[in-house]
């Protein structure tokens, strides 16, 4: 059954979604992870679902916590991490949800910044590593260590109290009050903080009114049938992840699995056999990348059929979506050639999500054209979207039944979206949150004397309405010919490579682009080799036949760029950029100033002879 949004228009809170769910599928599965314990996939339906969260309710209830306190959460995703947002949420708390893998003095930020009272989180070391910061954390009374292995520590008079999590939740099933009154629509659902690509991260401010009136638009662009099954992979801590996999998800009836790790994501693909999946475009990339690895190996012959599939399936893809068709001197044999090629050369693809895959929504960053086109092609069309925290997040997104892979769709229907100075993309919507925690100066800077939302993002609107990103007006490299280049959909095209693991191009006020490029290891030694250098060697990074014979690569997956976007210049790195060493965001986001500063010295050896 599919859901459409008057079905959930009496839904107000996020807490009302999963109360209606849970009085409409009752019997039906919610969720699903993986026990290590006893090696075994354990699932609740949403009737356990509702009574395991009232037990967790009914613990924070007894900490006598004031409706508004903000509660940190520090977990992977999984059951515990849904019970402390869900139960939080029903008593009118504030969740912070903090990234899994984010360094510990970034969380001791986050925790300190937000004023949280309570945290939350998996292991015992995390909160060890926090406090071993020396950040103090004035506000915080309370850790509850969600580990089951855990035993609880030692009476102690000092703040916080650390427990563990069989004594908290014991501490509810004495209690004997009454459940806290539920949010209304206008109370703060979450503070969630930005990346903090360019300085410390600002905690966005956003209501349950925000994030609920996102959700029922997103059913305009997704539609999930009752028992539908998401495979959940991005972090809860990522707004994206947390109001179109995980809100939307329960909202409507649907199971929500959790990835082992990202490591297996293949592996659990397969097992788990998901309808859904919401993802960033890196992961599509991954994959496209896997096939093309497996391609290249194979013969011309195979190359040659695959690529003829794809041809077929762009051009059907085409003409449902009133895109232009390409020319071609064998459409002709499309009738004869589909059922013979197409399905059976789809299934390369499909079988990498486990064959029932239906909706693969992308969002985050722009999807490179080439890995759009397979698959549109192949059967598995990703629907595109826009957002930013801000909005809750989601702008504008493609749909199954109107989709443009070159732009980000059309503005949700809730959703105003105009074209400001420099084009800027700005936005009026219910989803647009109430401010920055504590920045007046940069909740003011975030919106235009009118009251509209500043995205930062350029942008443009096709004769149908469609928008389409540009980059970011902070990020566009203007060379010193005046050429104009968007970073991050080049480096996105150039890592379609399997050589190219991670990209960095610059060219800010120089004559030409280049490139620095972190290498795949298992890629790099056949690459050396077939270079006639020794891979083991630091120097062969620098060899000019590694860097010529680079660069012809780069060229090639970067050939719908135009030719002054081309890099001219490249270095090779074999040392990866990490969340640990601050040179990515959280959410595997490069963060350009640190990075700019890091490279300094490889960037001046690039432009030595350039100015």
């Amino acid at each position: 059954m599919d859901i459409s949004s008057f079905q959930l228009d009496n839904c107000k809170t996020l807490p009302s979604f999963l109360e209606n769910s849970i009085r409409l599928y009752a019997e039906k599965e919610a969720l699903r992870q993986f026990d290590k314990a006893d090696n075994t996939w354990h699932s609740l339906n949403y009737r356990e679902l509702g009574e395991l969260i009232v037990t967790w309710r009914k613990a924070f209830a007894a900490m006598t916590l004031k409706a508004g306190t903000r509660v940190a959460v520090l977990m992977p995703n999984g059951v515990d991490h849904v019970c402390a947002d869900q139960a939080a949420l029903a008593n009118a708390l504030i969740p912070v949800p903090l990234h899994a893998i984010d360094t510990p003095g970034a969380c001791a930020f986050i925790i300190n910044d937000s004023e949280a009272e309570v945290l939350v989180t998996n292991k015992r070391l995390r909160w060890e590593q926090i406090k071993d910061t020396g950040i103090a954390l004035p506000n915080l009374k309370t850790v509850i260590i969600l580990d089951r292995n855990e035993k609880a520590p030692k009476d102690s008079n000092t703040l916080p109290r650390v427990t563990v999590i069989n004594d908290w939740l014991a501490t509810g099933e004495v209690w004997t009050g009454e459940l806290p009154a539920g949010p209304t629509e206008d109370d703060l659902a979450s503070i969630v903080y930005t990346s903090g690509t360019t300085g410390r991260p600002k905690g966005v401010m956003l209501t349950h009114r925000n994030i609920v009136s996102n959700v029922i638009a997103t059913l305009h662009c997704v539609s999930p049938k009752v028992g539908d099954v998401f495979l959940s992979f991005l972090p809860l801590s990522h707004t994206f992840e947390r109001t179109a996999g995980y809100y939307l998800a329960l909202a409507t009836g649907c199971v929500v699995a959790y990835n082992r790790s990202i490591l297996l994501l293949g592996d659990d693909l397969k097992t788990i056999r998901p309808d859904v999946i919401i993802s960033v475009p890196r992961i599509y990339e991954r994959i496209f990348a896997r096939v093309n690895d497996k391609l290249n190996k194979g013969g011309a012959l195979q190359r040659y059929l695959f690529n003829w599939a794809v041809e077929i399936g762009w051009r059907d893809f085409c003409k449902k979506n009133h895109l232009p068709i390409e020319k071609s001197g064998r459409a002709w044999l499309d009738p004869v050639m589909r059922p013979f090629l197409l399905d059976k050369v789809s299934h390369t693809l499909l079988d990498q999500f486990g064959g029932r895959l239906r909706i693969a929504v992308s969002g985050g960053a722009a999807i490179n054209s080439r890995v759009s086109r397979v698959f549109c092609g192949l059967g598995l069309p990703i629907i595109q979207g826009y957002g930013m925290t801000e909005a809750s997040p989601i702008i504008a997104g493609n749909n199954v039944e109107f989709n443009q892979p070159d732009s980000v769709g059309l503005p949700f229907i809730n959703v105003k979206v105009r074209l400001g100075e420099n084009d800027e993309i700005q936005v009026k919507a219910p989803s647009v949150m109430v401010g920055y925690w504590n920045r007046p100066d940069a909740t003011r800077d975030a919106f235009t004397e009118d009251g509209w939302l500043k995205t930062g993002d350029v942008g443009e609107f096709s004769n149908q309405g469609v928008l389409r990103i540009k980059g970011r007006i902070k990020e566009i490299i203007v060379t010193s010919t005046g050429e104009k280049v968007p970073p991050a959909d080049l480096e996105s095209a150039i890592e379609t490579d399997d050589l190219f693991a991670q990209c960095f191009v610059l060219g800010e006020n120089r004559p030409f682009i280049s490139l620095i490029a972190v290498v795949n290891p298992e890629v790099w030694k056949t690459f050396a080799a077939k270079c006639g250098v020794n891979p083991e060697d630091p120097a062969s990074l620098d060899h000019p036949s590694v860097k010529s014979a680079a660069l012809k690569r780069v060229k090639t997956a970067a050939a719908d760029f135009p030719h002054y976007a081309i890099p001219r210049a490249i270095c090779l790195k074999k040392e990866g950029w990490t969340i640990e060493n601050g040179l990515l965001t959280p959410t595997l986001k490069i963060k350009r100033k640190p990075l700019r500063e890091h490279l300094a010295k490889d960037i001046a050896k690039l432009y030595v002879n350039h100015g």
